[in-house]
């Protein structure tokens, strides 16, 4: 048995209120989607995150075993908000999440509107 134990994953509440909100922060580009989260908190690239998702118009909670797949730091350009976009992993949870964020967004998706993301 090795004294280095992984690192837990952190925990975050991420509840989105509105469609608008849901769009900034929703992250088409991964194939099973992702989600960018603000947070000042120190990320690496590859961290695990497990992420609780609240959907607008949604009591539901969605449990995300996210990794760190990009990072926004302070003071970025373009006056961009500090944080991180997660990856959602590859599977069938995912993939029905995403789903579920699409038919939310509907035809936000194909918008030209400036996100958080990419």
């Amino acid at each position: 048995m090795s004294s280095t134990s992984t690192p837990r994953p952190s925990v975050v509440q991420l509840a989105i209120k509105e469609k608008a909100a849901l769009y900034a922060a929703y992250i088409p580009l991964f194939t099973e989607g992702g989600m960018f989260i603000p947070t000042t908190r120190d990320y690496r690239l590859g961290d695990d995150v497990y992420v609780l998702l609240s959907l607008p118009e949604d009591p539901q909670r969605y449990p995300i075993a996210g990794r760190v797949a990009w990072v926004t730091p302070p003071r970025a350009a373009g006056n961009r908000t500090q944080g991180v976009g997660i990856q959602f992993p590859q599977d069938e949870k995912s993939r029905l999440l995403k789903i579920k964020i699409e038919e939310i967004l509907g035809s936000h998706l194909g918008s030209e509107r400036p996100t958080q993301t990419i």
